[in-house]
């Protein structure tokens, strides 16, 4: 099993209804593809100072469970997991960083 781990930062801050939506359409592409075994996502919880940090700054985490490597592939190769992210990137941009990986725990 792999683990495919996204850091989602949006470039202005989201309504909180807007990032649900998100939330629910990428979860909704992604399981979608027949390959995810799981989905999780969570908001980004902020803390004094972290603004001051050269970093990018989530403003949600998503974790996708996916039997290997291959399964990954075929699913962010779905066509509707790219209008979903066309249509999200065109209204309100954002930037994603990822690792693919075993099970922390």
């Amino acid at each position: 099993m792999i683990k495919h781990t996204m850091i989602v930062a949006f470039d202005q801050p989201l309504p909180d209804t807007e990032l649900d939506q998100y939330l629910a359409d990428i979860e909704r592409a992604m399981l979608e593809s027949g390959l995810v075994q799981s989905f999780a996502a969570r908001r980004h919880l902020p803390v004094p100072g972290e603004e001051a940090i050269p970093a990018l700054i989530a403003t949600a985490i998503v974790q996708v469970s996916l039997p290997d490597a291959e399964a990954l592939a075929e699913a962010f190769a779905s066509p509707g997991l790219h209008e979903v992210i066309g249509r999200w990137q065109s209204r309100h941009p954002y930037r994603v960083a990822w690792a693919n990986h075993e099970a922390l725990v």
